[in-house]
């Protein structure tokens, strides 16, 4: 094995975890979880998104929340958008770090489905999104593929079609001079599992061995922190994550599966085979169970049920003195 001495942690719990509740979230606990989130040491939170609210009300506050929200020094706060109108009013907010990415989904149909347009079409949208990077002056250095690992719609997902995006990306990348750093793989429906992680990051490694990968992993069919696992022994140190395992897309064809992993479920896998997070789990904890007080309903989350191991051990250790 070869596990990092560190992961980068991505809390995408605001943003990914909001858009796919049914019951409207107030603008004011979408603040208050970010607060909270903001005391637990991450490298970065994902706080909305810039998107139409006809298509997700849940976003249609995003500058009131990234108005709202006291920022953390030590963390970088970003949110996504999807054209040229949301990357100006990401930037216009002043107030977040706005950074470019080039993406497009591995699938047809759900390309279809979650953005309107083919595979080619994003394609072709991928210069024109350079073009209003250069213009506002937001910098990109990320490439990633949706449904990397497969789809509901389309089925399992070959690897070498998924390695010939990525590569088309960083081409067009390159043609107007912007140099890619780090490769996302998004498991946007949940089809990977241990081998598939380790096939497809084994391929892009061989093929770009000079870029970091990160791995945006959902839960839906419980093999999340596995994947996340079989991932690290090949070296990855980026994940993405969400607290109390908030989220899901909603054009992804499920009712009621689970979103990404679960923020403290990772932090707390790492705390126990020796790989650092920078992430104060009890916070995340008590975070979690927050969380799911905020949306009004379970979340999957297993920590903030099943307790942090280390606090056993510490009471154990109490009792035999």
């Amino acid at each position: 094995m070869a596990l990092p001495k560190k992961i980068t942690i991505h809390e995408l719990g605001p943003r990914e975890g909001m858009q796919i509740e049914k019951n409207p979230v107030s603008t004011a606990d979408k603040i208050r979880l970010i607060d909270r989130l903001s005391e637990c040491n991450f490298h970065e939170i994902e706080v909305t998104s810039f998107v139409s609210p006809k298509w997700v009300p849940q976003m249609a506050d995003a500058e009131e929340v990234v108005a709202g929200f006291k920022k953390n020094p030590a963390t970088r706060y970003t949110a996504i958008y999807l054209n040229s109108q949301g990357l100006a009013r990401a930037v216009k907010t002043g107030r977040l770090d706005v950074e470019g990415s080039l993406s497009v989904t591995a699938s047809e149909m759900f390309s279809k489905k979650n953005t309107n347009r083919t595979i080619e079409e994003t394609l072709i949208e991928a210069e024109r999104r350079i073009d209003s990077l250069k213009t506002m002056n937001v910098t990109a250095k990320e490439v990633s593929v949706m449904a990397a690992f497969g789809c509901n719609y389309e089925g399992n997902i070959d690897p070498k079609h998924v390695v010939n995006l990525i590569a088309r990306l960083i081409g067009i990348g390159q043609d107007y001079g912007i140099s890619v750093e780090l490769i996302q793989l998004a498991d946007t429906m949940g089809w990977g599992n241990p081998l598939s992680i380790r096939r497809l990051v084994g391929m892009v490694q061989d093929r770009w061995p000079d870029k970091r990968i990160n791995l945006h992993l959902h839960d839906t069919r419980g093999m999340g922190l596995m994947n996340a696992f079989a991932a690290m022994e090949m070296g990855v140190d980026d994940f993405d994550s969400a607290v109390a395992g908030l989220g899901g897309c909603p054009y992804a064809g499920f009712k009621d599966a689970p979103g990404n992993i679960a923020t403290e479920d990772l932090v707390h896998m790492c705390n126990e085979i020796g790989v650092e997070t920078g992430v104060d789990l009890d916070k995340l904890v008590d975070v979690a169970r927050e969380a799911e007080m905020i949306v009004g309903h379970p979340l999957p989350g297993k920590v903030m049920r099943g307790g942090v191991l280390q606090t056993y051990r510490n009471n154990a250790a109490s009792v035999g003195q």
